[in-house]
């Protein structure tokens, strides 16, 4: 993502399985956890963010730099 790091809320793209999906931030994984189905390793210098899908409603994790705003923000 750009040089903002995401936020809740954010309206982001990312890719997935060969085409683009969009969702909203749902939260910011600072330490190993479970989400989305997997564990998460994650730490407070290398966050990772669970995302939803505006299409499926599936979430799934992502580090930043797969994530893109959409909202227009930089």
């Amino acid at each position: 993502m750009s040089r903002q790091k995401p936020r809740k809320g954010d309206r982001v793209s990312w890719r997935s399985h060969g085409s683009s999906a969009v969702g909203r931030v749902t939260r910011r994984i600072t330490g190993r956890t479970r989400a989305a189905g997997r564990t998460v390793d994650a730490s407070p210098q290398e966050p990772q963010y669970e995302v939803r899908s505006e299409k499926s409603g599936r979430r799934a994790v992502h580090k930043p730099e797969a994530l893109h705003r959409e909202d227009g923000h930089s």
